[in-house]
């Protein structure tokens, strides 16, 4: 896996590649040795970008104090493209799992995740449990879900068998999709992309992710407008998590990140204060003598 790193008056750039080759745009903010690091992970169809409301928000409220990676899932934004049998959840664990190797090989971590960006969260924590506690010390999952993706709210839409017959032609006929699409929506994101991963998403099952999680502390925030994945789907994860703190935004949308951006900010700033201290009293705890 290699890396390369130069300096961007919007953070500094890095270029990290996957362990099947695949180039990812990474983005850091924030002192290189803080003693934590925040790893942001986007949604479906967005990009790094989506992030920069909350990121200015965090920014004025810590300073340097915690750096903050941010980064583009494979083709998403500046990331490149990949073979479309790998825009799988499962695999976005694995991106993410070379992006913290990459840029925080040491040192405490909290993820944070956003939509699909949540569940690539969760995959990496069911590929990596025994990481969980050591390094991972916190996790945030906004206006995500685990499971059952498809039994409510717009989602819905992925059952029906025109879906499948999109999927067809994207496969067949890429070109031709790509073309259409782009009358259609105004996303830069290619339509392989696009269908690749809500495949994916349409069959999700992390509930035994939300498991290896154990007592870290975390964070379960969505709103109480969001089409694509209702509330209902915040209240089921949190309920299953002894730790999380449940934050409902009334009126928000699944765009919460940009639509609330300075309440997100908020709660992500109690949930890296808790993991702070939480991994504090672990590393206490470790460091005391053994009664003899």
């Amino acid at each position: 896996m290699n890396t390369t790193l130069r300096a961007d008056p919007h953070g500094r750039r890095r270029m990290v590649d996957t362990d099947d080759g695949v180039t990812l745009a990474v983005r850091e903010f924030g002192d290189t040795d803080a003693p934590l690091t925040a790893v942001f992970v986007h949604g479906h169809c967005l990009h790094t970008h989506s992030w920069a409301r909350v990121r200015s928000h965090l920014a004025r409220e810590w300073g340097a104090g915690v750096r903050m990676v941010f980064y583009d899932h494979r083709g998403h934004g500046e990331s490149g493209s990949a073979p479309a049998h790998t825009y799988t959840i499962d695999q976005l664990g694995h991106d993410l799992d070379a992006v913290i190797r990459a840029v925080a090989p040491t040192g405490p971590v909290v993820l944070v995740g956003h939509s699909m960006g949540g569940m690539a969260a969760l995959a990496y924590v069911r590929q990596h449990p025994d990481d969980v506690g050591s390094r991972i010390v916190g996790v945030g999952l906004l206006a995500t879900a685990v499971s059952d993706i498809t039994r409510s709210g717009l989602c819905r839409i992925l059952r029906h068998p025109l879906v499948s017959a999109l999927g067809l032609g994207v496969e067949r006929m890429p070109r031709l999709a790509q073309h259409l699409a782009s009358m259609a929506l105004d996303n830069r994101t290619s339509v392989v992309t696009m269908y690749g991963f809500l495949r994916s998403l349409a069959g999700v099952d992390e509930s035994r992710s939300l498991s290896a999680l154990g007592n870290i502390p975390s964070l379960v925030l969505g709103g109480t407008a969001d089409l694509l994945t209702p509330f209902e789907h915040s209240v089921a994860i949190a309920a299953t998590l002894p730790t999380a703190e449940l934050v409902r935004l009334h009126d928000a949308g699944h765009s919460v990140i940009l639509d609330q951006a300075a309440e997100v900010a908020h709660a992500v700033v109690r949930l890296v204060t808790r993991a702070e201290l939480h991994y504090a009293a672990g590393s206490s705890a470790m460091s005391l003598p053994m009664a003899g």
